[in-house]
C-alpha cells in the first residue's frame, strides 16, 4: 500500500510539474485534480493510461460542466439542444464525429490523397482471379498496406465484400455468392497500421481507428478498378473488427453497407447500457486491458458513464442513411441483446430521419462469441437485399418488451394525482396522523404498505409451491457456455429446478453436506446480467456466488428472467401476463428460492439471507418486506428512493424502471409525480424489520443520490427502534464507484459474514 500511495503522489507532483497547461488549455482546477487523485485511487492500476497522462498533461473533465445524460444522447439533438432536421442532418453528423474524436476514437486523418500501387502480382485460379497488392501513400508514401483482392469468375462490374485479414475465408464465402472479396492487413492476425505510428507520429488516432483508415485507402485503389461496383462496397467485421467496421463507415460515405459482428462494448453496446453495472466489459476493463483500441481519454468516464456526451448509437448514426446491419449471439459475454435494443432504437432514428429505418437490421444467432457458415451466408443474404441483387427476409428478433409495450396490453388507467402526496415520510404515523408509538399499530399500518407494493409488483397469477428436484435441472452444455460449467476445488455445485420450472445451482464447501452443523444460505441475485445470468461476464477474481461460497456458507443461485438460460423467456412475457411486472416475477422467483432452501437437509432454514446488487438489490429489498422466512437481507446499490428520485436528480428517475427496463411499468404513471408514488424504500426497509438488514451506497453512483438513500434508511431506523433492533438496520457507504468489485465485494462478503454468523 506505501509503494501504492508513493507511486500516486510522484504521479501528481509529475503532473503539476508538467507547468503551462497546453495552448487553449484552462489550467486544472483543484477539483479536477482532487478527481484525478481519487482516480488513480479507485481504478485498477493502468500503466498505459498513467503514462499518457504524464505525456498529455490532461485532467478529467469538468463533470459539473457536462450536462448528465441518463439514457442515450439523442442523435437527433445537438449538444445546444436543438431538434435536427433533415436540412441539418449533415452539420449534426460533423458534430457528431468530431465528438466522437475527442473523445472515442482518435482524429481520422483526411484522404492522403497520393494512394497508389507499390507492388502488384495476380494469379488465376479455377474460380477466381487472385490479386496480391502492396498500396502506399501519406508523406514520402512511408505508409504501406498489404490487400488481397479475390474476384470471382465471371462479368463485372461485382459488389465488393471488404473485411480484415482474420475473416479471409468469411470473404471466400462471398466470393461463391458473386462478390469480389478483399481482405487487408488491419487485424491482430495482420497488422500493418502499426507502423504508421511513425509516418504520424503527432496523430492521436487509436488502433481500431489506424485499421478503419485503412479500409478506406483499400476503397481508395477499389475505386480505380473497373470491375468494381463502386456503390456496393461493404465493409464487414467480427468483435474488434466490427468496431473496426462501424468506425470505418461512421466516416468514410465510401462504404456503401456495413456488417458490424459481436462488437460489443465500443461497438454495438452503448457504455450506459453495457457498464460494470450491468456485469459487462465496460469503459474501466476495455480501456485498461486494450488501452490503444480507444483514446485514453475514454477512461475518465468509468463509474461516470452518464456524463459521457456521446455513446455508440451517436456512432451507428453516422453511417446513416446507408445500409447497417448489427448482429450478435444471445449469450455472448461481450455484448448484451438489451444494450443493443436500445442502441438500435435510438440511432434507428436518424435513419428514420432519412426514410431509411429499414435499411438498420439486427439479427441474433444462438451461442457465444463464435460464427458459423451460416452466419457468413445470412450476413451475404442480407447485402444482397440491401443492394438489390436478391431479397432474403430478415426475422423480427426483437427479444426485450418496451413500456409501449405493455401499455397496448395493460388494461388499468393509472392516474398518479388519485395517490395521495408523500414524502420519504411520515412512516411512523398512523391513519389519523398520530404517531405510532407500539408495534401492534405499526403492523397495521405494515399490511397497508404490503397492498401498495403489491399493487405496484402487478397481479401475480397463481401460484402452488413445488418441492425442488432434478429433473429441469441445468444440462452441462448451458452451463459450460454460461461460464460456469466447472467448480473450483474446495466447493461443490448441485443443480436443481425449483418453483416454475426454473433451473438453479446451490454452491457449498466441499462435504458440508455431511457436517453436524447445518449451514445459512445466501441466495444471490444479480444485476442485471443479459448474456451470462448469474455469472458476471466480466470481472476481476472470482465470481461473486463463487468467492461467497469460500467463506464457509451455501449460495443459492439462479437467473433472473430476461438474463442468461432465461432472456428469451422475457420476450412474450408482457403478453403472458399483462397485469404483473418484471419486478413482481423476479420477487416470486426468489420467494420460491426460499421454499426450495428451506428442503435441503443440510441448509439451516432459520439463516436464509438475500445478497442483491442494483437491480438484484431491489429485489433481495422487495422479498424480504414481503416473506418474514428471510432472516436478512443485503442490497448494494441497490436503489434510490423513488419519491425523490426527480428528473433534476441526473438519475433518470422511475423512468428507468418503465422506460430503460420495464421492471414495475406502472411507475411510468408518476415520472412527473413522483410524490403519488404509492410507497418507497424506507416502507420497504421498515417491513423488514425487525430482521437484519445492510444497505450499502456507492459514493459515486449515477443511478442513485447517496444523501437520498441515506436519509431513507434513517427513517426506517425508526420502527427498528421500535422493536427495540436500533442497531439492526445498518447503511455503509461504499468508497468506490457502482461496480461490484472484488474490493466492494470484501467489505460486503465481511459485514454479511458477521450478520449471518458463518
Amino acid at each position: 500500500m506505501k509503494s501504492l500511495v508513493a507511486s500516486l503522489g510522484c504521479l501528481l507532483w509529475t503532473l503539476t510539474l508538467m507547468g503551462a497547461p497546453a495552448p487553449g488549455r484552462p489550467p486544472a482546477t483543484e477539483e479536477q485534480k482532487a478527481q484525478l487523485k481519487e482516480m488513480l485511487r479507485l481504478l485498477p492500476k493502468s500503466e498505459p493510461w498513467e503514462k499518457w497522462l504524464v505525456a498529455s498533461g490532461a485532467m478529467p473533465p469538468n463533470f459539473n460542466a457536462l450536462p448528465t445524460i441518463p439514457f442515450l444522447p439523442d442523435p437527433l439533438r445537438f449538444t445546444n439542444g436543438r431538434e435536427v432536421k433533415i436540412e441539418d442532418w449533415l452539420k449534426r453528423r460533423a458534430e457528431l464525429q468530431a465528438l466522437f474524436q475527442f473523445y472515442l476514437t482518435g482524429s481520422w486523418p483526411a484522404s492522403p490523397g497520393n494512394t497508389r500501387v507499390a507492388e502488384f502480382n495476380q494469379r488465376v485460379e479455377a474460380g477466381s482471379t487472385v490479386q496480391n497488392v502492396t498500396l502506399e501513400f501519406g508523406p514520402a508514401h512511408a505508409a504501406k498496406l498489404h490487400l488481397e483482392v479475390i474476384v470471382p469468375n465471371g462479368k463485372g462490374p461485382f459488389p465488393v465484400f471488404m473485411t480484415q485479414d482474420t475473416h479471409r475465408r468469411w470473404a471466400l464465402v462471398a466470393v461463391s455468392r458473386g462478390y469480389i472479396g478483399v481482405v487487408y492487413a488491419g487485424a491482430d492476425s495482420r497488422d500493418d497500421t502499426d507502423a504508421w505510428r511513425a509516418v504520424w507520429p503527432s496523430s492521436d488516432w487509436t488502433k481500431l481507428t489506424r485499421r478503419a483508415w485503412a479500409a478506406s485507402r483499400c476503397i481508395d485503389y477499389l475505386h480505380t478498378l473497373p470491375m468494381v461496383n463502386t456503390n456496393q462496397i461493404a465493409l464487414v467485421g467480427h468483435s474488434r473488427n466490427g468496431k473496426t467496421s462501424l468506425i470505418g463507415a461512421a466516416f468514410d460515405v465510401r462504404v456503401n453497407a456495413v456488417i458490424s459482428s459481436s462488437s460489443g462494448a465500443g461497438g454495438a453496446c452503448s457504455y450506459r447500457l453495457f457498464s460494470e453495472t450491468q456485469f459487462g466489459e465496460g469503459i474501466e476493463n476495455i480501456t485498461r486491458a486494450f488501452p490503444d483500441w480507444l483514446h485514453p481519454r475514454l477512461r475518465f468516464f468509468a463509474g461516470r458513464e452518464s456524463k459521457l456526451p456521446i455513446d455508440q448509437s451517436g456512432l451507428i448514426a453516422c453511417i446513416a442513411p446507408r445500409p447497417c446491419l448489427i448482429s450478435s449471439a444471445l449469450h455472448d459475454n461481450v455484448e448484451s441483446i438489451w444494450a443493443i435494443e436500445h442502441t438500435y432504437r435510438s440511432a434507428q432514428r436518424a435513419y428514420a430521419l432519412q426514410n431509411k429505418a429499414g435499411d438498420f437490421n439486427l439479427r441474433y444467432r444462438s451461442g457465444g462469441h463464435e460464427t458459423r457458415v451460416e452466419d457468413i451466408e445470412a450476413y451475404v443474404d442480407w447485402l444482397d437485399s440491401v443492394f438489390g441483387r436478391k431479397q432474403f427476409g430478415l426475422p423480427d428478433c426483437i427479444i426485450f418488451p418496451t413500456y409501449a409495450d405493455w401499455q397496448k396490453l395493460h388494461e388499468e388507467p393509472i392516474d398518479p394525482l388519485s395517490f395521495p402526496t408523500n414524502g420519504l415520510g411520515p412512516l411512523m404515523t398512523d391513519a389519523v396522523g398520530g404517531e405510532i408509538k407500539i408495534t401492534d399499530v405499526w403492523m397495521k399500518k405494515r399490511e397497508a404498505i404490503r397492498e401498495r407494493i403489491l399493487w405496484a409488483l402487478g397481479e401475480a397469477p397463481s401460484f402452488a409451491e413445488s418441492a425442488p428436484g432434478d429433473y429441469g435441472a441445468e444440462r452441462p452444455h448451458l452451463a459450460t457456455l454460461l461460464g460456469r460449467g466447472t467448480t473450483p476445488n474446495g466447493l461443490v455445485k448441485r443443480s436443481i429446478n425449483f418453483g416454475n420450472y426454473v433451473a438453479g445451482d446451490l454452491y457449498f464447501p466441499t462435504n458440508a453436506d455431511r457436517a453436524a452443523t447445518k449451514l445459512p444460505v445466501v441466495i444471490w441475485l444479480h444485476p442485471i446480467s443479459v448474456p451470462t445470468g448469474y455469472v458476471p461476464g466480466y470481472r476481476r477474481g472470482d465470481a461473486p456466488h463463487l468467492a461467497l461460497a469460500r467463506m464457509g456458507c451455501a449460495v443459492f443461485a439462479f437467473d433472473q428472467l430476461g438474463n442468461g438460460a432465461r432472456l428469451e423467456e422475457v420476450k412474450s412475457f408482457y403478453q403472458r401476463y399483462p397485469e404483473w411486472s418484471l419486478l413482481g416475477k423476479h420477487v416470486e422467483d426468489t420467494l420460491a428460492a426460499v421454499e426450495a432452501m428451506r428442503t435441503v437437509d443440510f441448509i439451516d432454514s432459520r439463516r436464509i439471507w438475500l445478497l442483491g446488487y442494483a437491480t438484484g438489490g431491489m429485489t433481495a429489498l422487495h422479498a424480504g418486506a414481503l416473506d418474514d422466512r428471510i432472516a436478512g437481507v443485503v442490497s448494494v446499490a441497490g436503489f434510490t428512493p423513488m419519491r425523490t428520485d426527480t428528473p433534476d436528480k441526473g438519475t433518470g428517475g422511475i423512468a428507468r424502471w418503465a422506460a430503460w427496463l420495464p421492471l414495475m411499468p406502472k411507475l411510468g404513471a408518476f415520472a412527473g409525480h413522483e410524490a403519488h408514488i404509492p410507497y418507497d424504500y424506507h416502507e420497504v426497509l421498515g417491513m423488514i424489520a425487525p430482521r437484519q438488514a445492510i444497505v450499502f451506497a456507492p459514493k459515486i453512483d449515477s443511478q442513485a443520490t447517496i444523501a437520498d438513500v441515506r436519509a431513507c434508511v434513517e427513517d426506517a431506523q425508526r420502527v427498528y427502534e421500535l422493536h427495540l433492533a436500533k442497531d439492526v438496520l445498518k447503511f455503509e457507504e461504499l468508497d468506490d464507484y457502482n461496480h461490484f468489485s472484488p474490493e466492494t465485494q470484501k467489505v460486503v462478503f465481511e459485514r454479511l459474514k458477521q450478520a449471518a454468523g458463518f
